[in-house]
């Protein structure tokens, strides 16, 4: 079993940074890509990045590109999102998860991620 922790979450204004960290343990979990989700207040938890095993590609939703970058620490079981220009509409609890399978497909859809952090709030003031 993985366990997944995340760290860095916070209350800060609209144009700040914050860097989320998502720690993994347990069971082997290489060659499988990572993701970052967040829910907001009512709606659905939503894919905001994924990154392979290697680090070599990145994928990220449409409101989050050119602001957010996702990356691994060279251990490769830390999994970092740095969030810059953040904005109140970035609000929501993110959550780090763990691909079930080493594909790619299906790499942005929450259904192929089998294990979840318990969440950190990011709130983003205006």
């Amino acid at each position: 079993q993985v366990q997944l922790i995340e760290s860095g979450g916070g209350l800060v204004q609209a144009g700040d940074s914050l860097r989320l960290s998502c720690a993994a343990s347990g069971r082997t979990f290489s060659d499988y890509p990572m993701g970052w989700f967040r829910q907001a207040p009512g709606k659905e938890r939503e894919f905001v990045a994924a990154i392979t095993w290697t680090g070599g590609s990145t994928y990220y939703a449409d409101p989050v590109k050119g602001r957010f970058t996702i990356s691994r620490g060279n251990a490769k079981n830390t999994v970092y999102l740095q969030m810059n220009s953040l904005k109140p509409e970035d609000t929501a609890v993110y959550y780090c998860a763990l691909k079930t399978s080493k594909s790619i497909i299906g790499i942005t859809t929450t259904s192929t991620y089998g294990s979840w952090g318990q969440g950190t709030q990011v709130t983003v003031s205006s």
